[in-house]
């Protein structure tokens, strides 16, 4: 063998050899966490920007409730935080104090909705006020029957299931009904994971709970909806996209989001993600159940991120029955 071809061999092994030994590319990956309500979309996006896109990205999205979503996210260990209620003034500040920017963008509209065992045969509808008496926390160890409630009902003992501390339907369903975030009798089956919740009603007579409208839509024929009297003397209204677009249901009708970093849509992965999120997202919603907003709002999202708008239009405070309309204004704003 010539050397020209000896030190050809030697560089062609050499080559192999560094090709073995160096390390690989680290892979791309957007992360997501947060509520229960958000989930069914975010990874319906999730999955078809996989598939469309032919991207290697790696999408994880997780739940821990729409606070544990925000706890993570003001640590800086997801990209996007899936919430089904506006950021809160101390979270904003956690936010801040770890130098996390962020936006905010509004992905659908949600109905809280209350169900019963479909067994239960004398339950139709509920009022506001009857769903406080159930639920506030002078209630815990003494509204135990469901004729303590409404005589009309039987003396027979309930089974109440709902979300975890740590979730934004807990926040907003215990501020709107209770009147205070947060505000309610413990002694209740509850979980971050509204699949826990489903199936605890759909084997119990007994049971009443409450969750996002996409899973009571996913399990109709397992469940029972209930429709809500916001007062005395009103109409019973039952969750429904007509109801949640005309104002009608109230008062468990809410917008649901998701934050994105600031830093992080600086990657191009992550800027992808959420550009595709937004243009796909009304459509998507439909077939997870969840109620899309106009497709203006989505052009405003859009427009949100190429300007990079950044904070919440909610100012950290609890809010109940925000209509389509009073979004749209809001987060129209310079």
């Amino acid at each position: 063998m010539s050397m020209a071809s000896r030190m050809a061999s030697v560089v062609a092994v050499l080559g192999v050899l560094v090709a073995t030994i160096a390390p690989a590319a680290e892979p791309l990956v957007v992360k997501i966490d947060g509520s229960s309500t958000v989930y069914p979309l975010s990874n319906a996006v999730a999955e078809e920007f996989r598939k469309k896109e032919s991207s290697p990205v790696r999408i994880m999205v997780g739940i821990s409730g729409t606070g544990g979503g925000f706890k993570k996210f003001c640590r800086g260990e997801i990209d996007i935080s899936d919430a089904s209620r506006p950021i809160l003034s101390h979270e904003m500040e956690i936010c801040r104090a770890a130098g996390i920017e962020y936006l905010e963008l509004p992905v659908a509209f949600d109905a809280i909705t209350v169900v019963v065992n479909p067994r239960n045969t004398f339950l139709q509808h509920i009022t506001a006020a009857e769903l406080q008496k159930l639920w506030e926390p002078a209630a815990q160890g003494k509204i135990v029957t469901w004729r303590q409630i409404n005589p009309a009902w039987p003396d027979v003992r309930f089974k109440l299931y709902g979300p975890g501390g740590d979730s934004g339907t807990f926040d907003y369903f215990t501020d709107a009904i209770v009147g205070r975030v947060q505000s309610s009798r413990t002694d209740y089956v509850a979980s971050e994971d509204d699949n826990v919740l489903v199936q605890g009603v759909s084997h119990d007579a007994n049971a009443l709970g409450y969750f996002g409208y996409s899973y009571y839509a996913e399990n109709a024929q397992k469940l029972k909806v209930v429709s809500i009297i916001e007062k005395a003397g009103g109409s019973a209204v039952t969750p429904s996209p007509e109801t949640v677009s005309n104002g009608s249901y109230r008062p468990l009708s809410r917008p649901i989001f998701i934050y994105v970093n600031a830093k992080s849509i600086g990657r191009p992965e992550v800027k992808q993600f959420v550009d595709y999120y937004l243009q796909h997202a009304a459509r998507l919603a439909k077939d997870v159940r969840t109620l899309p907003l106009p497709r203006s709002a989505y052009v405003q999202a859009a427009n949100n991120v190429k300007k990079m708008k950044l904070g919440t239009v909610f100012g950290g405070i609890a809010e109940t029955g925000i209509t389509i309309e009073e979004l749209f204004r809001r987060e129209a704003r310079n």
